[in-house]
């Protein structure tokens, strides 16, 4: 049998043997006690859909379409924009914003000629005033997607610098140890 101080396995039960999932209902004031009898099972489309009712919404227009952003981010966003960091695929795109702008947007900002900087700009206006509205102007999107393309671009320049300094002979830093 496991103890209490197994090294590598937490154990099930608290010190004289309860389980750790059992709530003590001492614990639990009456009157909640007697609200959660009354609820029932827990609810959480409607929690949500009464949360979301109330949360603020930005809007944004982008050639001559409105559109309103979500409540908060959708998850299947999140899960679309690590594929698409590892994906050639415009299918992925286009899924990943189909989740914020409706179907078929990707083919109607690119026919009206939207540009990748563009894009990002949008992107980053758009996941910021989802989390928090009317907090990220146009200007500052615009700022921090050339910071984050600037980011990118120093990689390559370190790495032509140390390469440049190995065949001039300069030596690294030492690992710290002595000789």
């Amino acid at each position: 049998m496991v103890g209490d101080d197994h090294p590598v396995r937490s154990a099930d039960y608290r010190r004289g043997g309860d389980h750790v999932t059992d709530l003590g209902l001492d614990a639990v004031d009456q009157d909640d006690e007697q609200q959660l009898d009354a609820a029932g099972p827990a609810d959480f489309d409607a929690f949500f859909a009464e949360e979301s009712a109330t949360r603020p919404r930005q809007y944004l227009t982008l050639y001559g379409r409105s559109y309103q952003l979500p409540e908060s981010l959708p998850l299947l966003f999140t899960l679309q924009m690590e594929r698409v960091q590892n994906s050639d695929s415009a299918d992925d795109v286009r899924k990943m914003l189909a989740t914020l702008f409706g179907c078929d947007v990707l083919d109607t900002w690119a026919d009206h000629g939207m540009t990748d900087r563009q894009l990002g700009v949008v992107l980053i206006y758009s996941a910021a005033n989802i989390r928090t509205p009317g907090s990220c102007t146009m200007a500052r999107a615009a700022e921090l997607y050339a910071q984050q393309e600037a980011g990118k671009a120093a990689a390559p320049n370190r790495a032509a610098r140390r390469t440049a300094a190995k065949k001039k002979g300069k030596k690294g830093r030492s690992s710290g140890g002595r000789s």
